[in-house]
């Protein structure tokens, strides 16, 4: 069996190295995003064959991320194939993208049944397209934003430790790499975003919350963070819209340049 643990702060160094070895444009492929989600998900890792390899409940079944980094990925997935034939399960992977998808048809023909999951398509764009939010497309975001700044008594800044929301997030804000920056209207708090690195050009945001009842909130903190952020990189993921329909539109009312595909396999 292979022997899985608990993720930690202390596995940043080398899970980084490994998912920087792949360069993965998928939000699933980033050690904060896995670190603070996983007391929900229960997440642990391992290294197997030279790769990452990173497990977490699906609703009370046993799951696995596609292997990570530069190491033997088709000798890590058949040890993942015994290590589930000795736990008396079938092998279940998600967070595919279309490469990883390829390689199974390759060298595991006829072992899994592969899906799309279109609730796990990431939203990815341009750094230039949320900057400038130019075109007829996105004249509503620049018509809210608008509304937003009809009194200058508006502010960005960027967010430190302690106005970090979020637990896991505030705790480890530094240890993790992570940035947010915070909206202020009439000297209040009215929306705050946090992110980090995801690859070499692209940045990935992994929450945003502002008040809705502020008309203009949601995009002009989506632009100012971008403007102040993510300048240096070329995309920036938006993550997933985990199936929320309110959420999709949101998403797709920005014209993703790239949805990225996501899949799941199964061993049949």
């Amino acid at each position: 069996m292979i022997a899985f643990r608990p993720i930690t702060i202390d596995d940043r160094d080398w899970m980084s190295e490994k998912l920087r070895e792949d360069n993965r444009q998928g939000c699933e492929y980033s050690f904060a995003n896995n670190f603070i989600w996983s007391v929900i998900y229960k997440v642990e890792v391992a290294e197997v064959c030279g790769c990452c390899v990173i497990k977490f409940d699906a609703e009370g079944e046993d799951c696995y991320a596609f292997p990570i980094g530069a190491g033997d990925k088709k000798a890590a997935i058949m040890q993942l194939l015994t290590h589930a034939k000795e736990d008396n399960s079938k092998l279940y992977i998600e967070s595919i993208e279309e490469a990883d998808r390829e390689f199974l048809e390759k060298y595991f023909s006829g072992i899994f049944q592969i899906e799309e999951n279109r609730d796990s398509f990431d939203y990815i764009y341009t750094v230039d397209k949320l900057t400038s939010l130019a075109g007829k497309k996105l004249h509503g975001k620049r018509n809210h934003i608008a509304r937003f700044k009809d009194n200058e008594d508006w502010s960005y800044e960027p967010m430190s430790d302690e106005q970090c929301a979020l637990n896991q997030a505030m705790k480890y804000f530094d240890a993790l790499h992570l940035e947010g920056g915070i909206l202020r209207k009439a000297g209040e708090i009215v929306a705050f975003t946090i992110g980090e690195r995801l690859n070499s050009d692209t940045y990935v945001v992994h929450f945003e919350k502002a008040f809705p009842e502020i008309q203009g909130a949601y995009p002009m903190i989506n632009q100012q963070f971008v403007m102040h952020n993510c300048q240096e990189y070329s995309y920036v993921n938006r993550e997933d819209d985990a199936g929320d329909e309110g959420l999709r539109k949101a998403k797709l009312s920005y014209y993703p340049d790239i949805l990225l595909k996501n899949y799941t396999a199964r061993e049949i």
